[in-house]
């Protein structure tokens, strides 16, 4: 009798699947590739994907090796007091490019998206959908006053990290959320 299902040992799929993903996210962004064409390119069917990664974004982010996930930076941000929501998004982007380790690879994706189109598109795409929307929808905040909030968070992270302008590389994460916290809370006020 033959066994039905997964074959024991270890499975080439899931390696499959990123090398396809990564491969058409590169060439078409991440509006542009879609499941049913990675698993297409990949050779599987669409639902082992669903299977291994989950959503789309869970996929993006292993393909890319995105050093944060949104299903758990977007809670961080949408959960908690609606008065406090500046702080928590400042917070939560601090925490992202605190991270020593992940720091360089996050700068490598600010670095192609400033120098390439496609990089830029792929970024703004994925950033889009799988953060700004999500927030916005969570809290209903238009998307002017998300994209807004995260234009903040961006101009933050580039003279910090990327120029390293001081006194911002030096500032404690209290005192910029202290500074930063109220006017993030001002896009994000109903």
């Amino acid at each position: 009798m033959t066994g039905l299902g997964r074959r024991r040992g270890p499975t080439e799929t899931r390696p499959l699947i990123l090398k396809a993903a990564a491969e058409l996210f590169a060439e078409k962004g991440f509006d542009g590739a879609s499941v049913r064409a990675i698993a297409r390119t990949a050779a599987v069917d669409p639902a082992l994907v669903h299977h291994f990664f989950g959503t789309k974004e869970a996929l993006f982010v292993a393909a890319m090796e995105m050093p944060f996930d949104p299903a758990q930076l977007v809670p961080r941000i949408v959960e908690g007091p609606r008065a406090e929501i500046g702080a928590r998004m400042v917070r939560a982007f601090l925490a992202i490019w605190g991270d020593e380790l992940a720091r360089p690879r996050i700068l490598a994706i600010i670095r192609t998206a400033t120098t390439s189109e496609q990089g830029a598109a792929m970024l703004r795409e994925f950033m889009t959908a799988a953060i700004l929307n999500k927030v916005g929808e969570a809290l209903g905040i238009p998307r002017l006053r998300i994209a807004l909030a995260a234009s903040q968070m961006i101009g933050l992270v580039m003279m910090r990290y990327v120029l390293e302008l001081e006194p911002l590389v030096s500032a404690t994460d209290d005192e910029l959320v202290a500074l930063l916290g109220p006017v993030i809370q001002d896009y994000l006020a109903p």
